[in-house]
C-alpha cells in the first residue's frame, strides 16, 4: 500500500476563551493538528480521529524534518487502508493538556509569565471535544462523516455524539467504554502517586528547577505498560525467560526479561513524556462518565445521539477495557433504537490490540468506511 510520505503539522491559534467543564476557563491556547488526503467540494469526508492516552495528532505518515516517526496509526490511514485517504479527508488534533505542542502545562501561563506547570486547568473529554468542534469551524466543517477513537480516543469519539450530536454522521469507537471502573482508576491513582511523590515533582513546577521526575514517569509508564497487554501475549513475548544463564539472587538488579522489557519502556517513555500531562489525561480518564449526568443511566445519555450508525469493536483479552463495557455501549444504544454493528474479536494482545494489525479488526473497519464512503458518495 502506498505511504502518506511526510506530513507538515499545523496549529490553530483560538483567542476566545475556552469554557471547561471544572468551571474554570482557558483562555487564549493553540491546537496543533495534521491533515491527511483532501477534502471534497460537499465537505463531506471529513474522518475525525481522536487519539489515545500518550499519543499526539500525528496519526499517520512521517513528521517531515529531522523526526521521522511514524504516526501512532499508519498501519490503519493512508492510501488504500482501512481508512483510506484517496477518499477520505482525515484529521488528528492534539488535545489541549498534551505535551506535543498544543496548549499544555509546558507552556507560558499569560497571567504569570512561567509555564503553566501544576497551574493548568484540569481539562475533561468533553473539553477536547468542543475545543476540536472549534477546529472543524476554522477549517469549515460542519459535519464530519465519521469521528473514530480507540482507548481514550474511543470515549471522545462517543463524546462527540452526544455533545454535537447533529455534526456527526458515523461513530467508530474501539477498545473503549462508557466509564472506568474502579480498578482503573486505582492503576491510575497508583501511577499518578509514583510521579508526585518523586523527589523532582516539586508540586508540578519542576521546569522551574531543570528537573525532570523521571523516576516517577518510569514507573508510572510501567504499570501502565502491564495494563495493556494480556497475560498471554505477556507469557508468549516473555514467559519466565531470564536476562542471564544463571540466577543473581539479587532483589534490585533485574532478573526475568519480562523486568528488561518494562524498565526499557518506562526509560523510553519518560525521555519524552510531560508528568503534568500524564496527571492531566489519567484524570479525564477518570473523570469520563456520560451517564453521571442522567442519574448513572447510560441508556438516557445516549437518547442525545443522532448519528446514523455506531461501530463498537472490543477485544477478548483485553482486561483494561473489556468486552462487556462495550456491550454495555452496545445495549444503551439499542434502547434508543440507534442502529449500532458490535464486534468482538478473539485477539490474544490485550487491549493493545487496537493499535496492530489483525485483519479480522482491519476488515470490520475497511468494510465500515467502504459503507460511509458510499453513502457520502466518495
Amino acid at each position: 500500500m502506498a505511504s502518506l510520505g511526510h506530513v507538515i503539522p499545523q496549529t490553530m491559534r483560538f483567542d476566545e476563551p475556552l469554557p471547561l467543564r471544572s468551571g474554570a476557563s482557558l483562555a487564549g491556547y493553540d491546537l496543533v493538528y495534521e491533515t491527511y488526503g483532501s477534502l471534497n467540494a460537499e465537505r463531506s469526508n471529513a474522518v475525525l480521529v481522536c487519539h489515545a492516552l500518550n499519543a499526539s495528532h500525528h496519526v499517520a505518515g512521517t513528521h517531515a524534518g529531522q523526526d521521522k516517526s511514524e504516526g501512532w496509526w499508519d498501519n490503519l490511514v493512508g492510501p488504500g487502508k482501512p481508512l483510506d485517504t484517496d477518499r477520505f479527508f482525515v484529521i488528528g488534533v492534539n488535545n489541549l493538556g498534551s505535551c506535543f505542542g498544543s496548549t499544555g502545562p509546558m507552556h507560558v501561563n499569560p497571567a504569570t509569565g512561567l509555564p503553566y506547570g501544576a497551574d493548568f486547568p484540569v481539562v475533561t473529554v468533553e473539553d477536547w471535544v468542543d475545543a476540536q468542534a472549534r477546529l472543524l469551524d476554522r477549517l469549515g466543517i460542519e459535519r464530519l462523516a465519521a469521528v473514530l477513537g480507540g482507548s481514550l480516543g474511543g470515549m471522545q469519539a462517543l463524546s462527540w455524539t452526544l455533545r454535537h450530536p447533529a455534526r456527526v454522521g458515523h461513530c467508530i469507537a474501539v477498545a473503549t467504554a462508557p466509564n472506568l471502573s474502579a480498578q482503573n482508576i486505582a492503576f491510575n491513582e497508583v501511577a499518578r502517586r509514583a510521579i508526585i511523590t518523586d523527589p523532582d515533582f516539586h508540586g508540578g513546577h519542576f521546569y522551574a528547577h531543570g528537573v525532570v521526575p523521571k523516576r516517577g514517569l518510569r514507573v508510572a509508564r510501567m504499570i501502565g505498560h502491564i495494563t495493556y497487554l494480556s497475560d498471554d501475549s505477556m507469557e508468549e513475548k516473555f514467559g519466565r525467560e531470564l536476562r542471564s544463564a544463571e540466577l543473581g539472587y539479587s532483589t534490585q538488579d533485574i532478573e526475568f526479561q519480562i523486568e528488561s522489557y518494562l524498565r526499557y519502556q518506562g526509560d523510553k517513555f519518560s525521555e519524552y513524556f510531560d508528568a503534568n500531562t500524564y496527571l492531566l489525561i489519567t484524570r479525564a480518564l477518570d473523570y469520563f462518565d456520560p451517564a453521571r449526568d442522567h442519574g448513572g443511566d447510560l441508556s438516557r445519555a445516549f437518547a442525545a445521539a443522532r448519528a446514523i450508525r455506531f461501530l463498537l469493536v472490543s477485544f477478548t483479552t483485553d482486561w483494561r477495557f473489556s468486552p462487556a463495557r462495550s456491550r454495555e455501549l452496545v445495549k444503551a444504544l439499542v434502547d434508543n433504537r440507534i442502529d449500532v454493528s458490535y464486534a468482538e474479536i478473539d485477539a490474544p494482545h490485550g487491549h493493545d490490540a487496537f493499535l496492530l494489525d489483525d485483519p479480522r479488526y482491519h476488515g470490520v473497519l475497511k468494510a465500515t468506511f467502504d459503507r460511509i464512503g458510499a453513502a457520502t458518495g466518495t
